[in-house]
């Protein structure tokens, strides 16, 4: 069953919970024991010592030589807080926490329809955000450029930091998008094929530039900041203009072999089917996104004179149409279900998540997640007597994939910081 969870509005951040992702001892034993630390840290919020070492399952002693080092790095400080029912006597207990000065990072998510920007401090705290509208027209790589530079300097001059301040930049499209290269081989929103974004970015900001799909932005805000942190396996599958997806692997983002995995919109649910924006026929995506229910709605409901409506307007008739009770435009919405149910159970088949979260605006329409199309989802799933998924609806706006660029940003400044350093071994 689905669980309906508004969240339009809601700020993302750490406060006392921290961010991240919440990671059991023993499962990243290849990466560095200090940078364990300082995400354990992190992902608390604030936290004693001696917590941390029971969590990571290593000694105190480490734990202080370690801690120590990250508070002469200017990464972590030290914090009183009051213990359970003090009262006032004695000293507090001492808690470690996250500098939040210590770095800031920015995350943008670029659209056909909105540009949005989000700082974040070094432990996640929300600083500031915008969201711009943007013209629905692909950009050469000039214009992008030009639209993400002012989208920068906005979000900049609102939040009162500079420009120099920020440590690294999180970049979002929708499209093919090799995180690895920083190279987007096709977005709906650039006129052109392979264009190597974080490349020629850091070049005209001076700033690193790391660059994903939007839809494993979405995954990961959720995965930072959302229902996933304490999940090791869960999918997030987002309908907006697009249908895209991402998932996690054992805490952490999979991309694939090259870095393109994930392309459930693109994942063949017909033969010769209907055309996708990628030039393809019969995806997933040419049934279910905004674009494919206006096609239906264009045909089904003789709304030819209408071609000329702002989508967003045309879809917003649409359901109108439905919640009024027109049997076309209801049957349009339910065979996009129909078809969300298969690509759905295909993601049940091959990966077995613990959790599918479906996101985006187009959330809004109940008739995609109604009964019909879980149970659908539930009869076309292997039977294996086992409990399905649960599946959760998460209507976040726009700014969530702001946010996840900003994880992105935040991900890559720590191993910048900390990967390389040299692990001093747990005693």
């Amino acid at each position: 069953m689905a669980e309906q969870i508004g969240r339009n509005g809601q700020r993302m951040g750490p406060d006392s919970h921290g961010c991240g992702p919440i990671i059991p001892a023993l499962s990243e034993a290849a990466r560095p024991l200090r940078q364990q630390i300082f995400e354990r840290v992190r992902a608390a919020g604030y936290i004693p010592r001696v917590q941390v070492a029971k969590d990571l399952s290593i000694s105190p002693a480490t734990v202080t030589t370690l801690t120590s080092e990250l508070i002469e790095l200017g990464l972590l400080e030290e914090t009183a807080t009051p213990r359970d029912g003090e009262t006032g006597r004695g000293r507090p207990a001492v808690a470690l926490g996250v500098r939040p000065d210590a770095h800031m990072v920015l995350g943008i998510k670029l659209s056909d329809r909105e540009n949005t920007a989000v700082i974040v401090d070094f432990a996640g705290n929300l600083v500031a955000d915008l969201a711009i509208p943007h013209p629905p027209s692909p950009m050469t790589l000039p214009e992008l450029a030009a639209a993400a530079e002012d989208l920068i300097d906005r979000v900049c001059k609102k939040s009162g930091v500079s420009r120099g301040s920020i440590s690294a930049i999180g970049l979002g499209v929708p499209g093919f998008v090799d995180a690895a290269t920083g190279i987007a081989h096709w977005s709906p929103i650039l006129s052109e094929r392979h264009v190597p974004l974080a490349t020629a970015l850091t070049a005209r900001f001076g700033l690193p530039v790391h660059v994903d799909n939007d839809a494993n932005l979405v995954t990961l805000a959720e995965l930072w900041f959302g229902a996933g942190r304490r999940l090791s396996d869960f999918a997030v599958v987002t309908i907006e203009h697009g249908v895209g997806m991402g998932f996690v692997l054992n805490h952490r983002i999979y991309r694939g072999a090259l870095g393109l995995g994930m392309e459930l919109g693109h994942t063949k649910v017909q033969l010769d089917g209907a055309l996708c924006r990628c030039g393809q026929r019969g995806c997933l995506e040419a049934y279910v996104a905004d674009y494919a229910l206006a096609r239906e709605a264009t045909t089904a409901l003789n709304w030819t004179s209408r071609q000329t409506q702002s989508l967003p307007i045309l879809l917003e008739s649409l359901y109108d149409h439905a919640k009024a009770g027109n049997q076309a435009a209801r049957s349009i919405f339910r065979r996009a279900g129909r078809f969300l149910a298969l690509g759905l159970a295909n993601v049940v088949n091959l990966f077995d998540p613990e959790l599918i979260i479906l996101s985006g605006e187009r959330m809004r329409y109940d008739y995609l997640y109604a009964n019909e199309t879980l149970a659908e989802m539930k009869a076309l799933a292997l039977n294996t007597g086992r409990p399905e998924p649960r599946i959760e609806i998460h209507a976040w706006g726009d700014l969530l994939w702001a946010h996840g660029a900003a994880a992105l940003a935040l991900s890559a400044v720590t191993d910048g910081l900390l990967a390389p350093a040299r692990e001093i071994a747990a005693q």
